[in-house]
């Protein structure tokens, strides 16, 4: 057997054996090159730091509608915890029916999603922790909880702060970070990514006191 496969089969082991329960953590953001730097982009970001701390490489999930990394998040050893780290293929607005699918192959509950999403009401550089709440206005929030039939999944909220003067907010997400956000931007997600391993190990309260800022 290769070392590629080896590794592949590692990784599923470590997702199908059900000795401990399975955290799904979706990153939204819209698919294709044209819109990777996007503001609204940044769960895509967060997801692919988590992914290279997992060592693993995103592939396509047999339901056709996601892309995904199967393994164990946190120090090396059997006791890590299971994880699932989702990139939808779909559309902002059309996200849910994709997190939906992997909800139920997976088995896992809402409690244990974690969605990583930019956040217009929180200041750039600064982010908040939370389970369950509205959607406000986030189309992908929206999405999840109607194909979820719940909101009472963990969220990651990634400031990216208003828009200035007068632009449209959905000109505002559909743009890139300016030249100075771009910058910054790297450590955000670090910290972002931080907060999701956090959340998976410590749970939501030791998380809230941490990071949010």
């Amino acid at each position: 057997m290769t070392f590629r496969f080896l590794a592949r089969r590692k990784a599923r082991d470590a997702v199908t054996d059900s000795s401990t329960p399975v955290w799904l953590v979706v990153g939204l953001g819209n698919p294709g090159p044209s819109y990777a730097g996007h503001r609204h982009n940044i769960g895509y970001l967060v997801n692919d730091e988590l992914a290279s701390r997992m060592r693993g490489s995103f592939r396509a999930h047999k339901s056709g509608r996601s892309d995904v990394v199967e393994g164990r998040l946190g120090a090396p050893g059997s006791d890590a915890p299971r994880v699932v780290l989702a990139r939808p293929r779909s559309y902002m607005n059309e996200v849910g029916g994709s997190v939906k699918a992997l909800a139920t192959f997976y088995k896992v509950p809402p409690e244990r999603i974690i969605a990583i999403h930019d956040e217009l009401d929180i200041p750039f550089d600064t982010m908040r922790v939370k389970l369950g709440g509205g959607d406000n206005g986030h189309n992908g929030l929206k999405s999840m909880r109607s194909s979820l039939g719940t909101g009472d999944f963990h969220r990651v909220r990634v400031g990216i702060g208003r828009p200035p003067g007068r632009q449209e907010v959905a000109d505002f997400v559909l743009s890139n970070y300016s030249t100075t956000e771009r910058k910054v931007v790297p450590f955000t997600v670090d910290t972002a990514a931080d907060a999701v391993e956090s959340l998976i190990a410590e749970g939501l309260e030791r998380t809230q006191q941490r990071f949010n800022s």
